[in-house]
């Protein structure tokens, strides 16, 4: 690759941004688009250029990308699959899109290609929304978007919020199910049963062998705590009743599933519109809810992404610490990173001795070559020049 293409500098830090798209693909996390606040101005990033933070360095890589470059957009829904990262949806200074863009991640060429569907319909267009990845397809859910008058033939899969008389165009919440098939770029609607969720937005999504989740969300006026489930095999749908105590309402948090058996909830917008910090594990097979303890208290995050590392981490990056529908200038670009689970004792050698790198200097020669890389990239992440932020 051009090494005019790719900036790689300790002080490098992708700027704030909220409604972005971030995935992990190997050992890193990627960053892309989004927007930040200029003056009264929503702003959004360049959709030519992609942001690599390594997880075990702590440091950050800036990209340009190239290619059939989709428009700068927030609200987009970002997927990996096969080392490529797919980007549906969003919203830019057009308004919302149905379109469909993939990147490989793993060539570092980051040459963007523009998805042109050889059968079937994709979803119509929209933002806020989410997706499973299962069976080497892309399985999106829900979102708020626009139909015209003739595509209006199913109320209950649709909600209208707000109608365009003038030009035949409704505005809405829906819990529509599509499916894309990357092989040979196909769209389709799997016929649903079951009790589905409401039409929603802004809801959080996680997936765990063949069932995908459904965590809250804008629904209407008001923002849920619900969680449904869908069995990507049969398409069936159930609601999960917890036991209390349960979160609150909320939308734009962030859910990821950090092992076989549980999911990270957190932060979002409460359904009084308060930004919340509070993290959640829910156990898949005992249905119960119980707040995780972090350090993060402080740190509130709406509209942010949550991407899992190793040891079951999560990493969550960016958003915002305000309620941006009244004050959008609380964009964030720190990464905040969750143990949800007790780390390797690999993993625990490896953070003691990057801790403690002055005591070891003359044994760190000695070790074999890939384990000194890995221990020389923990280093750098508890040096003084960089800010440790793992619990």
């Amino acid at each position: 690759m051009d090494p005019a293409v790719v900036a790689h500098r300790a002080e490098l830090v992708a700027r704030e941004r909220s409604g972005h798209t971030a995935v992990v693909e190997g050992t890193s996390l990627y960053v892309w688009g989004g927007y930040v606040s200029v003056a009264d101005n929503e702003v959004f990033l360049p959709s030519n250029e992609i942001w690599l933070y390594d997880l075990d360095s702590g440091q950050w890589e800036f990209a340009s990308m190239k290619g059939e470059v989709p428009p700068s957009m927030s609200g987009t829904c970002g997927s990996t699959l096969n080392g490529q990262m797919f980007i549906f949806g969003g919203c830019c200074d057009d308004g919302q899109t149905n379109q469909l863009y993939s990147v490989n991640l793993q060539d570092r060429q980051f040459i963007w290609r523009k998805r042109k569907h050889q059968a079937g319909s994709p979803p119509s267009p929209r933002d806020k929304l989410s997706c499973w990845v299962y069976d080497d397809r892309v399985i999106y859910f829900g979102g708020y978007g626009h139909k015209t008058l003739s595509d209006l033939n199913n109320s209950r899969s649709f909600i209208v919020d707000e109608p365009s008389w003038v030009e035949d165009v409704f505005w809405g919440w829906n819990n529509e199910v599509h499916v894309f098939d990357p092989s040979n770029d196909s769209w389709s609607t799997p016929d649903t049963s079951g009790s589905p969720p409401a039409p929603r937005a802004a809801h959080a999504s996680a997936s765990v062998d063949n069932k995908g989740y459904v965590c809250g969300g804008r629904v209407m006026e008001t923002r849920a705590s619900d969680i449904f489930c869908l069995d990507l095999d049969t398409w069936t749908w159930s609601e999960i009743v917890p036991a209390s105590p349960v979160p609150v309402g909320r939308s734009w948090h962030s859910l990821t599933a950090v092992s076989d058996k549980s999911l990270f909830l957190y932060g979002g917008l409460s359904v009084d519109c308060k930004p919340m910090s509070d993290g959640w594990i829910f156990d898949i097979e005992t249905k119960k809810w119980k707040e995780l303890g972090h350090p993060y208290k402080d740190k509130p995050r709406l509209w942010h992404t949550a991407c899992l590392g190793k040891d079951s981490d999560v990493i969550v990056f960016g958003g915002s610490c305000n309620y941006i529908l009244q004050v959008d200038t609380g964009h964030c670009n720190d990464a905040l990173i969750f143990q949800t689970m007790p780390h390797s004792l690999m993993g625990l050698c490896e953070d003691y001795i990057g801790i403690n790198a002055g005591i070891f200097q003359k044994q760190l020669p000695c070790l074999p070559g890939k384990l000194r890389k890995a221990v020389e990239k923990r280093t750098t992440f508890f040096s003084p020049g960089q800010k440790p932020q793992a619990v």
